[in-house]
Order: structure tokens, then sequence, then C-alpha cells
């Protein structure tokens, strides 16, 4: 495990999401790609594979707070390991919310995690900034978001902006937008992602040196 982990950081860090994208439309046809995300950590990237939390719309009449909060529902989602995940937050249609802030995801901090990617909005961006991982989310909001939405699940499969993230896909996220990557095919995935990376740098290159373009489409 920690041979492929190296290997597949290694085959990571020399990509973009674009690249990622167009190596999964190479082997697949269902949508991976989610774009248009705002960081509190630019610069950072995010690899991992997921752990879910889904959210709905607060009802103290079905979801009491005492069972239905987020640090239970996390310690859920983390039950079978923390380190190096990815926690995806699902707001299942309420993408304007805050599902979280400095104090809550401190515990994501604290418990190893590589980072966060978001379906809703993120308060308390400078404190996110301090902490040792990357986030992606639709932006940042002053206002607490637990009289619209409240955690319902953990490790369930989620939908985040017409994708579909199952437990254990891998999640790749940079400045470009983010990707899903089944887990049983994130090697692979990566390998052509580099493959696309070189021909589009070759491509460059040859115009660079005055050769003229050949039939490829434009990417």
């Amino acid at each position: 495990m920690a041979d492929m982990n190296e290997r597949l950081q290694g085959l990571a860090s020399r990509v973009r999401t674009p690249d990622v994208v167009d190596a999964m439309g190479r082997m697949h046809r269902h949508r991976c790609h989610i774009n248009d995300l705002v960081s509190p950590t630019p610069g950072r990237v995010l690899l991992g594979p997921a752990v879910t939390v889904s959210y709905l719309p607060s009802c103290e009449e079905t979801l009491p707070a005492e069972q239905f909060n987020f640090f239970r529902l996390f310690n859920d989602a983390i039950e079978d390991g923390a380190q190096g995940r990815v926690l995806v937050l699902a707001s299942n249609g309420h993408a304007d919310v805050s599902l979280g802030g400095g104090t809550k995801l401190s515990q994501v901090a604290a418990r190893g995690l590589a980072g966060i990617l978001a379906d809703g909005r993120l308060r308390d961006f400078t404190e996110i900034a301090s902490y040792d991982f990357a986030v992606y989310c639709w932006g940042q909001t002053t206002k607490w978001g637990g009289d619209v939405v409240a955690p319902f699940e953990a490790n369930r499969t989620v939908v985040v902006a017409g994708v579909t993230v199952r437990p254990g896909d891998y999640v790749f996220a940079d400045t470009s937008g983010a990707a899903v990557i089944p887990a049983a095919q994130v090697l692979s995935v990566f390998e052509e992602a580099n493959r696309v990376a070189q021909d589009e740098a070759a491509f460059v290159e040859r115009m660079r040196q005055g050769n003229p373009a050949d039939d490829r489409s434009e990417q």
C-alpha cells in the first residue's frame, strides 16, 4: 500500500485536473469533473480516497441535533481510517449554505485527513487556511448553516455538481477544478493523465519550433 501511495503521489504531482479529466474521458463516458470551485488554500492539491457526510434540510422533529450533528457523523465517516482521506460534504441542493467553519473543521486537521471537498460554502477561510490540508468548496459565507441543513448520514454514495462520489473513490482537485476517479483504476488513470500531459507539452514545443499543426482537435 505504501508503494502504491508513493507511486500515485508521484504521478499526481506532474498533472493538472484537466489532464485527469481527459484521461478519464479516454476510459469512461460518465461525468467526473467539477468546475468553478473556490479554495481558502489556493495552490494546495487535494488527493485521497473519499469519505462522505451528506446533509438534509434541518428538522428538529426528525433530525434531533444530539444525533444528527457534524461531530458524530464525521466520526462515523472515518471509522475505518482517517489518514489521507478526503471528506466530501454533500449539501443535497443547498450549495449556498455553510456546511462548516473553522471550529468544526479543526477536527479534520487533527485526524490527519488530506482535506475537504464541500458541496456548499464554508466559514472562516483564514482559520481554515492555517490548517495543514487542502479545501475546495463553492465559496465563503459569514452565516451559520445549521438552521437550514443538518448532517444526516455518513459514507453513503453522494452527488456533487452532477458527479457521483462513492466512499473510496479518489478525489483530485487543484486550482483548475476537481475530478472523481474510481479507486480500482486510480493508478491507470493517473498514468494516462501523465501521457496526456506529455502529449500536450510535446505539441506546444512543436508549435514553438515553428512546425505546422497536425490534425488534433483544439484543446
